[in-house]
Formats: C-alpha cells, structure tokens, sequence
C-alpha cells in the first residue's frame, strides 16, 4: 500500500514538473519547454501505467511499460539537441 501512495506522489511530481514547463512554453514559445513538457508527462503515464498494470504482468513482459520512459528520455534529447542546432545558424 505504501508504494502505490509513494508512485502516486512521484507521479504527481512528474505532472507539476510538466505543467511548470508548459508554462514557460506559453510564456516564451520556445520549444525546448513544450518537449521538455511533454517528456515529463510521459514519464507520469509511465508511472501511471506500472502502478496500475504493473503488479499483474510477470517479470517477462513488464519491460513493454518502460518504452514510455525510453520515449521521454529521446524526447529531452532531441529538444537538447533541436535546441543546440537551432542555436548555430543564427549566428
């Protein structure tokens, strides 16, 4: 019982952290924020989907939850990486 209230915080972590980074997306348009925003909101429904379903998969196929974190993880790249290129040709 303790680490589901546990995930839920951390879940609800991930989704302040997304909403924080919308905002200065709105503020400024720039959009390393909107990736940024996204890949935390990734990241909670991964908290999300290994809390609910999690417990009911064996070992064997839990490793199909965490192509959702791989997918934010490439998002913040990629913005890094948007962000450093977008960077160059102004110059």
């Amino acid at each position: 019982m303790l680490k589901t209230l546990l995930d839920g915080a951390v879940m609800m972590a991930y989704l302040s952290c997304a909403l924080f980074f919308l905002r200065f997306h709105r503020q400024s348009r720039d959009r390393l924020f909107a990736f940024f925003s996204l890949a935390f909101a990734l990241m909670g429904v991964h908290n999300l989907l290994a809390t609910v379903v999690g417990p009911d998969l064996d070992a064997e196929r839990r490793y199909f939850l965490y192509v959702v974190r791989l997918v934010a993880y490439l998002l913040i790249l990629g913005a890094i990486w948007d962000k450093n290129r977008a960077g160059r040709g102004t110059r």
